[in-house]
Parts: structure tokens; C-alpha cells; sequence
């Protein structure tokens, strides 16, 4: 479903101009073909969060973010073709706002930041509907209606969930959010608890890089000695300038280049045991040093009455070994 589709019935007139500027190349694979809930589904529920409230113009000074984030940065692009489409066009759906729960006569971002950072950079207000809603009620709607538009990367979907946990909302509720179960959900969680906060920032949102791309990188940052391999590669001149996909390649080429695996600590090689054999058979024995400690393990008919044996003449044994070390070691 197009982007101007999403909240046609609120504002009553045709949107030819695509508001978001179009969706990402990033549609339907990995996370998304986890989604219970079809796009056109949860289209229908960002419109009736609109339907029959009143459309104003807040000016976005008065305006806050989501106290969850859903987006990387690096999405200039995308950016500036949407400044472009409003500034020509105007803006043609509304964001969705709230009350601040913390501010009086402010307002917080339920859905729509794009479009509210470009009405604040085109120095204008942004259309608004405001609604009240508590914090739960929030995230569903933030995150149903960002994945009816499709233009959420894997990753920027993970870390969504990730914050979602960290702020307290239950694992219901991220799911409810994000239209996944709870096996995506503990994969997604898995890869932005693996791979350095501070890695996932310098890729960005990878728009073209999927889920199994994601958790593959996961298995080699799982080795500490591969964030620092990562973090040489992202601190590298112009790393920075590249395309978020581009960033991704690098990154997992060169990580995986260094080895997926942890190189095995170098063990030396257990000292040689010898056997013995005595009396057709009768004694037989398993002599060698382990350690500092030097054993002698008898088996066989035999073995109890030697080993008594020995143990009763250790004395003599040790007395017999004293005086023939002596009389090696006289010149």
C-alpha cells in the first residue's frame, strides 16, 4: 500500500504526492516476513487514530520526540526528497501527537518525526491531530504505524524493540508494536545485546541488509576480539562518508576476514605414560608423571598383593634409590 493511502479518509482530499517521498527498497523480507498482521491491517488502524479528530497547526518549538526511538541516522536522503515534496506541496497528512506526560503546553511525537523535523526546518508548523494516550497505547501506534509503512530497516526495527525493553514495556506489548512473535522478537534482542551499541550508530539503518545478514555479524562480534577489528574499521578515514549498505559490507567483510572463530589457547602436550607387564600377565601396570605427581596404577590378578607389598617396603625403596643416586653422582 502506497504511503498517501495510509490516512486518506482524514483529510478528504486526493494526496498524489507520495507525503514520506517513498518507501524503502527494504520491503517485506527478513523481520517483516515474520509479520502476523498485513500492512493493509495496520494501515486501517493509524487511520482510525485519526478519524473525526480536528487537523491543527502546532508549532514545532512545542513539539518533543517520542520518548522511544525508532530510527537510525542516515537517512539524509530520504530526508531531503520529503523536504522537497512538503515545501512544493505542502504537507498532506498529519502527525500524530500527544499531551506531554511531563511538560504542560508541550507536546510529544507519537508518529510523523520525519515530517515534524522537516516543518521545523522549513520554518513552518506542523498539521497535527493531538490525542491523549498513555505510553503503551503510544508504542502500538509508533510502532504499528511505522511498520504499515514498510520503511523501517531490520536493524532500526531491532533496536526499536530494544528500546522499547529498556524503558519497561513488556514483551506483549514490543510485539503487539511491532507485529512480530516472540521468536523474532528474542532474535532481534539477541543482535542489538551482540553487537556494540556503538557499531549499530556507525552502520546506521542498512536499509538493503536483512535479518539473516544481521545475525550472521552477531556470530562474529560474539567474539570480543572482533569489536575491536570493528572498531579499527569504523574509525577509519571516509568510513563515515559511505552509504549505510556500503558501511554494512565493509564491516562484515573485514570482521569476517579476521577470523570467525576464537583461536584456541595453546595446551601442552600431556606427558607419556608407559605400561607394565610382569608375570605372564599377572601384575600389570600404568606408570607415568602427571603433573608434579608421578603415579603408578596397578590392574590384573597380582594388583592388590604387590601393591600392598610396595606400600609395606616404601622405606626400603626410597633407602635403595637414595643410595644409588649417591653412587651415580660420585665421581
Amino acid at each position: 500500500m502506497a504511503r498517501k493511502d495510509l490516512l486518506k479518509s482524514v483529510i478528504g482530499q486526493p494526496t498524489d504526492t507520495p507525503v514520506d517521498g517513498g518507501r524503502s527498497s527494504y520491503a517485506m523480507r527478513g523481520a517483516s516476513k515474520s509479520m502476523k498482521v498485513s500492512i493493509d491491517s495496520l494501515a486501517e488502524n493509524s487511520k482510525r487514530l485519526l478519524e473525526g479528530e480536528t487537523i491543527v497547526e502546532i508549532d514545532t518549538g512545542l513539539i518533543d520526540a517520542s520518548f522511544v526511538n525508532d530510527r537510525l541516522s542516515g537517512d539524509d536522503g530520504a530526508f531531503e526528497e520529503l523536504k522537497g515534496s512538503i515545501a512544493a506541496s505542502g504537507q498532506d497528512t498529519p502527525v500524530l501527537l500527544r499531551p506531554h506526560p511531563e511538560a504542560a503546553g508541550r507536546y510529544m511525537v507519537v508518529f510523523g518525526h520525519r515530517r515534524v523535523r522537516v516543518a521545523r526546518a522549513l520554518g513552518r508548523p506542523v498539521r497535527a491531530v493531538v490525542k491523549d494516550m498513555d505510553d503503551v497505547a503510544h508504542v502500538l501506534a509508533q510502532g504499528q504505524e511505522n511498520t504499515a509503512r514498510a520503511d523501517l530497516s531490520f536493524i532500526e526495527k531491532a533496536l526499536f524493540a530494544k528500546n522499547l525493553r529498556d524503558v519497561g514495556q513488556a514483551k506483549e506489548v514490543i510485539q503487539r508494536a511491532l507485529t512480530i512473535d516472540g521468536t523474532l522478537l528474542s532474535r532481534m534482542l539477541s543482535v542489538t545485546s551482540t553487537i556494540p551499541g556503538h557499531v549499530i550508530e556507525a552502520v546506521g539503518p542498512a536499509k538493503q541488509i536483512g535479518r539473516d545478514r544481521w545475525e550472521d555479524l552477531k556470530k562474529l562480534m560474539a567474539e570480543k576480539a572482533n569489536i575491536k577489528v570493528a572498531d579499527r574499521i569504523i574509525a577509519t578515514d571516509g568510513f563515515d562518508q559511505l552509504d549505510s549498505d556500503t558501511k554494512f559490507e565493509i564491516l562484515h567483510s573485514k570482521v569476517a576476514e579476521a577470523g570467525r572463530a576464537p583461536k584456541r589457547r595453546s595446551t601442552k602436550a600431556a606427558p607419556a605414560k608407559r605400561t607394565w607387564t610382569a608375570g605372564d600377565g599377572r601384575i600389570k601396570g600404568v606408570i607415568g608423571r602427571s603433573g608434579r605427581a608421578y603415579n603408578i596404577s596397578l590392574t590384573s590378578k597380582d594388583s592388590a598383593g604387590f601393591g600392598e607389598f610396595l606400600s609395606e617396603n616404601l622405606d626400603q625403596l626410597y633407602a635403595d634409590y637414595l643410595a644409588q643416586s649417591e653412587e651415580t653422582s660420585t665421581p
